[in-house]
């Protein structure tokens, strides 16, 4: 959640920099900020489902062991 603020904040100082920065670049630290936040996405939701799917296996074998 920290690097989530952490890019917020990173992208409202490039937003207030960039109508001093030329639009190529403005447009590569843009994308560079999209990409670097989906790639937390993806590992955020996998990481989810792997919790929940070992949260239910362990609740199955503890209901078929008592």
């Amino acid at each position: 959640m920290i690097f989530l603020v952490a890019a917020l904040l990173v992208l409202g100082v490039l937003v207030g920099a960039a109508a001093y920065l030329p639009l190529p670049a403005t447009l590569v630290l843009g994308t560079l900020i999209l990409l670097w936040l989906a790639v937390f996405t993806v590992r955020e939701r996998r990481r989810r489902r792997a919790r929940s799917s070992t949260g239910s296996r362990t609740e199955h074998l503890t209901e078929k062991g008592a």
